[in-house]
């Protein structure tokens, strides 16, 4: 029975993230897969801007009140929900924090 599993095992083919996500929402530059990547990287700047808050020790109520939000919008923002990038150079300067965007072959531009 082992044996049979190890030779299962060995005819499986093994795939990069990169491929699993070709295979199951497209190439980049598809739609599904444009839109997922989006997603993962409003994910990706909302764990910043928590990761940005506790370093200051600050609850997102106190966060809230230094852009003039409610909690739960900060709650919205740092799980990466409706994200302008108003939004968060107005957090990360009520955090003392610098942010630029660096945009490919360009200058990085301090936006805060």
């Amino acid at each position: 029975m082992n044996r049979k599993i190890n030779d299962d095992m060995g005819k499986m083919k093994i795939y990069s993230q990169d491929e699993m996500l070709d295979l199951t929402l497209g190439k980049k530059g598809t739609p599904d897969r444009d839109e997922y990547e989006s997603k993962v990287d409003d994910y990706l700047v909302g764990l910043a801007i928590r990761r940005a808050r506790e370093s200051r020790n600050l609850t997102q109520e106190q966060l809230g009140e230094r852009i003039g939000v409610q909690r739960a919008r900060i709650c919205s923002i740092e799980r990466g929900a409706n994200l302008r990038l108003s939004t968060i150079r107005r957090i990360f300067s009520a955090l003392g924090m610098e942010v630029k965007l660096d945009i490919a072959n360009m200058q990085s531009i301090q936006i805060c």
